[in-house]
């Protein structure tokens, strides 16, 4: 009942009409009105903002808004993996055979998610790592390794909460909702990033146009609290052992490390 009533009131609520409003509301300079009470409810890091709350002329350029420079270290181990965003890590696990990950009890198609069997079976008994970000943090996305980028595509149209309450109650929204993807390749080994858009808003700019992306710089943004999901082939990845979900991390903080040399099947 309470999943029924929950997709219910999503539906009712999470119309084209409402999401073109709200985003043509957070580009007006009357959204700038609203910017103290937002940063006051959202409990958002004043000191850390590249300018002073007031210099914001929308809540657009509050939510994109870079930090001041030299407060996100990139770890500097040459085999680290960082994380790609301020957010919460609320899972991490191994894919499974059949090509799923389980996220708060439920189980996602990594098939659907990047929309090719292919693609997906490159991932198989590999790791996922599932960043949120929520409204109050930083929204700019930067890459997790140093990688040749090999693909990168859109998928999904109409988005739906990516919360907790949204993991757990809505229609799969890591794997439906608008979503925009760079598959990596470091070391002869593929990287999956995974941008998922978020209910209203399904903005998510890139901002990386070469064909290699160092670890830590800046690929893209997103306009509103999303999640990230990152993808590794099997023996790719090594989690830190003090990734212990539910955990809040920073951008550029090490996540584990990243295999030298692709490992033998």
């Amino acid at each position: 009942m309470v999943k029924w009533l929950y997709r219910l009131f999503i539906e009712l609520t999470n119309h084209p009409l409402t999401s073109k409003w709200l985003a043509s509301f957070t580009r007006s300079k009357w959204s700038r009105l609203v910017i103290p009470s937002y940063a006051k409810v959202y409990k958002v890091n004043e000191e850390e903002m590249e300018k002073k709350l007031h210099e914001y002329e929308t809540l657009q350029q509050l939510f994109v808004r870079s930090l001041k420079e030299g407060l996100r270290p990139i770890d500097e181990h040459p085999d680290s993996v960082v994380s790609p965003v301020d957010a919460v890590i609320e899972d991490v696990g191994i894919i499974t055979d059949k090509k799923e990950i389980i996220v708060k009890g439920k189980t996602y198609s990594i098939r659907e998610m990047l929309g090719d069997d292919h693609i997906a079976e490159k991932y198989l008994h590999g790791t996922f790592i599932i960043l949120y970000l929520s409204p109050s943090h930083y929204h700019r996305i930067h890459s997790p390794i140093c990688g040749e980028v090999v693909k990168q595509w859109t998928l999904g149209g109409k988005s739906y909460p990516v919360n907790r309450l949204g993991l757990k109650y809505g229609k799969d929204p890591l794997s439906k909702n608008y979503r925009r993807i760079t598959e990596l390749c470091t070391n002869g080994m593929h990287t999956a990033i995974v941008k998922v858009g978020a209910m209203f808003v399904n903005s998510i700019e890139l901002t990386h146009e070469h064909d290699y992306v160092n670890k830590g710089e800046e690929i893209g943004y997103f306009s509103f609290g999303s999640t990230v999901v990152l993808l590794f082939e099997k023996g790719a990845f090594t989690l830190d052992e003090q990734i212990i979900p539910p955990l809040e991390v920073k951008m550029g903080q090490r996540l584990g490390f990243f295999a030298q040399k692709k490992k033998s099947q």
